[in-house]
């Protein structure tokens, strides 16, 4: 790798003068009647490209076929002083033509990633990583960017603070010393509006680099990422193509009624009626003018399902589509992480479609009385590998376990039959389908992904049915409650793991005790049939009430064992006793939402022992039951 230190004031001036919007003049007030009352009132009179730039070049370098530069570019003047982004920028080396680009937002917690900018740039694109959460203070590497050094400047907001040092601003629009008024209530005074401004300030960069094509601009971000892309793609029509994940869902403020109480994301501070019409994701969809593809994980915590296909649905007249990781929680799947980028190779640089979203039908009324649901993929543009076929009766989308119903394949059709054991719960249900891609795709850029994925995931639509539809379309209560939770002869499949790969460190989860079908009687033992040759801890873990606040307090219980290592397999027995937290032993299976087996567990934000040392392969599970 080469690299080259550069001037510190090595300025890339776009125009002649520096030109600051009124309303983060400091000295400019602002009538009470001028506050916005909708999105487009907010957004009127932003231009993101009247301000100049002041580029500064802090380093550039070169490496696995890229020029990077770490780069800081003006925001606006806040307050009275100047806020500067932080950001990895790169181009395929030796480009000669105009490059589409992409803008990446990272995450909350998280920081500009330089590995986000190699995935692109080695696909052909120029890209940017900002450094939205940075700081201004310390050096710290979870607000510095990616491939920084010690001395380099860092993001600095200047007169205001939207990164997560000033968290209360994300859910507030009351005044506030960090917010942008500190003498009235204002949709402007919210975090999320300040990173909008930065972030579309970034697609400004983009569209001024000499080696980038100005029409062929997309956007992605993750998490909280995933918000500011919806937020960007509908304020700046720049954005020819949008990827949001984990995030960008609407009603946040919304209360939702779940079996057991009431649950909502946001605790919105001030108007909320101004908040939902100027700042809530339902609000943005209906602008957005760039087709929209939503990668997230089925049992997400920031981005609900349910609500994220309710906000999708208001984007008019654009090609949208739905990738979700099945059992995952803020976590993509290789097959549903790759579709971002044959997404924007599709719309930005001409290259093949993705398949349409699966066409599904749910029929209620069958001579059986079982609910049906039949998928028809879309075979054209690519050979299908495999369907899958989900289903709940949890109206939780952050806790319910996803059903694995049997597929069976008539012609270019797959359907499965989803029984049922009682006709007082909603029924959710939805697929996924597997398509073959016609060459591997890389994704080695990034770290913990595999070097190539074969396939893409893309997901149908939600159908979602109450209980009184079930009644009236007198659909049969045919399953009973099973005490055999997992025989393992569809290996993991209703299982997520983590550190899949790493023995010492591998955590092996399901849901599938949350079920009604499968949930543990009061008194029963929970029995587990393993093979493993070589002598081994493990830690067996529940947790009640997770995500499910309303029902109770969230409480972590752990059970310690050593297994001796033999060559047959062998059971273990454990009772509720046998499950520990601070607060004492685990007295019901009723409001256990996870069971997890781990090689290595520690709780987070608790003190973490260090990891044994794993002998020999991984555990393997036979049988999982109830006694």
């Amino acid at each position: 790798m080469t690299s080259r230190k550069l001037n510190r004031r090595h300025f890339i001036y776009t125009s002649t003068a520096l030109a600051t919007l009124p309303w983060l003049d400091s000295n400019f007030a602002l009538p009470a009647e001028a506050v916005p009352q909708s999105v487009k009132e907010l957004w009127a009179d932003f231009d993101p490209r009247k301000d100049v730039l002041e580029t500064e070049v802090i380093r550039e370098w070169k490496e696995d076929g890229g020029v990077f530069r770490y780069v800081r570019y003006l925001i606006g003047n806040f307050k009275g002083k100047p806020a500067r982004m932080a950001a990895i920028y790169g181009f395929p080396e030796g480009t000669k033509e105009k490059l589409p680009a992409v803008l990446h937002i990272h995450g909350g917690g998280q920081r500009a990633f330089l590995s986000e900018v190699k995935l692109l740039v080695a696909r052909g694109y120029a890209a940017l990583s900002v450094n939205w959460g940075g700081s201004g203070t310390g050096k710290s590497p979870f607000n510095t960017p990616e491939g920084a050094q010690p001395d380099d400047p860092n993001t600095d907001w200047g007169g205001v603070d939207p990164s997560q040092l000033n968290v209360q601003g994300y859910n507030t629009m009351l005044p506030g010393p960090k917010q942008l008024f500190e003498d009235h209530e204002d949709p402007r005074n919210n975090n999320w509006y300040l990173l909008t401004i930065g972030c579309r300030r970034g697609l400004t960069f983009l569209e001024q680099q000499p080696e980038v094509d100005a029409q062929r601009l997309g956007v992605h971000g993750f998490s909280m990422g995933g918000n500011l892309t919806m937020y960007v793609a509908g304020t700046d029509d720049r954005v020819k193509a949008a990827v949001p994940g984990v995030g960008g869902q609407g009603w946040r403020w919304q209360a939702h009624q779940f079996i057991g109480g009431v649950a909502q994301q946001d605790q919105v501070k001030g108007d909320v009626e101004i908040f939902k019409r100027t700042l809530s994701f339902e609000s943005y969809a209906p602008l957005i003018k760039c087709p929209v593809l939503h990668r997230s994980g089925t049992n997400d915590f920031h981005g609900w399902m349910d609500d994220v296909y309710r906000t999708n649905a208001l984007i008019p007249n654009q090609a949208t589509r739905y990738c979700w990781s099945p059992h995952l929680n803020h976590r993509l799947i290789p097959e549903v992480a790759v579709a971002m980028p044959l997404w924007f190779d599709h719309y930005l640089k001409g290259g093949p479609a993705l398949p349409e979203t699966p066409v599904t039908e749910l029929t209620l009324q069958t001579a059986d009385q079982i609910p049906l649901l039949r998928v028809t993929p879309e075979k054209k543009s690519l050979p299908i590998a495999r369907v899958e076929i989900y289903y709940s009766v949890d109206p939780d989308p952050r806790a319910r376990f996803w059903r694995s119903a049997e597929v069976t394949r008539e012609g270019d059709t797959f359907t499965a039959k989803l029984a049922l054991h009682t006709l007082d719960l909603p029924l959710f249900a939805s697929a996924n389908v597997y398509h073959t891609l016609p060459a591997p795709v890389s994704l080695a850029a990034i770290p913990g992904s595999p070097k190539t994925v074969n396939e893409v995931c893309l997901s149908s639509l939600l159908h979602s049915v109450t209980a009184k539809e079930l009644s009236e379309a007198k659909v049969a209560a045919a399953s009973r409650h099973s005490t055999v939770i997992d025989d393992f002869g569809h290996g993991l499949r209703d299982w997520y793991q983590l550190n899949a790969g790493n023995p010492a460190h591998l955590e092996s989860w399901t849901r599938k005790v949350t079920d009604p079908l499968w949930r543990g009687a009061d008194g029963a033992k929970l029995t587990l049939t393993l093979k493993m040759p070589k002598t081994n801890h493990l830690s067996f873990v529940v947790v009640e009430n997770e995500w499910r606040n309303y029902r109770g307090q969230r409480k972590t219980f752990v059970c310690e064992r050593e297994i001796t290592g033999a060559d047959a397999a062998q059971t273990v027995t454990l009772e509720l006793k046998d499950f520990v937290s601070t607060e004492g032993v685990l007295n019901s299976w009723a409001e256990v939402d996870q069971l997890g087996i781990c090689a290595h567990f520690a709780e987070r934000g608790k003190d973490a022992k260090a990891p044994s040392l794993w002998n020999g392969p991984s555990a393997e599970f036979v049988r999982l039951e109830w006694v």
